[in-house]
């Protein structure tokens, strides 16, 4: 048996980065409720929004690094509310685009302002230039080779 002595887990960065997720998640998932939405349907949400002319379900799958399965599911819940729509993609006839409708738009911007109040007050303790190196590190990580 080793006597050497363990360092705190609150030291592992793998763990912190998932404590921090969680809690956000779980903010963020009670602010979006009165939407009807949860973090993984916003998400692809946001993602249509931001892509007027559409974006196809494995770019979707790609971004937010869910299963496609997961995408599709998501994608049927926001069809049937009238968020977004399927539509031929232009360029491949074999697949679709994702599209925002004026009421899916609508609605993500009010939980676009939901979403970062949440987190405004999660991380209000730390100075808004902690926040934006934060969010630049985060970056870095989900998309090695980009400079922030």
């Amino acid at each position: 048996m080793t006597t050497e002595k363990m360092p705190p887990l609150t030291e592992d960065i793998g763990f912190l980065l998932s404590r921090t997720a969680a809690l956000l998640t779980q903010e963020v998932n009670q602010v979006l409720a009165p939407e009807g939405l949860r973090v993984r349907s916003y998400t692809v949400l946001h993602l249509a929004c931001e892509n007027p002319a559409g974006i196809s379900q494995k770019s979707v799958a790609d971004a937010s690094g869910m299963d496609p399965s997961q995408v599709v599911a998501l994608l049927d819940g926001l069809e049937e509310r009238e968020l977004v729509r399927r539509q031929p993609d232009p360029n491949d006839r074999r697949s679709k685009l994702l599209v925002a409708t004026d009421t899916g738009r609508e609605l993500c911007l009010r939980a676009q302002a939901s979403v970062q109040r949440a987190q405004e007050e999660h991380l209000h303790p730390l100075p808004a230039w902690m926040v934006d190196g934060l969010r630049d590190t985060l970056r870095s990580i989900i998309s090695p080779g980009r400079t922030p």
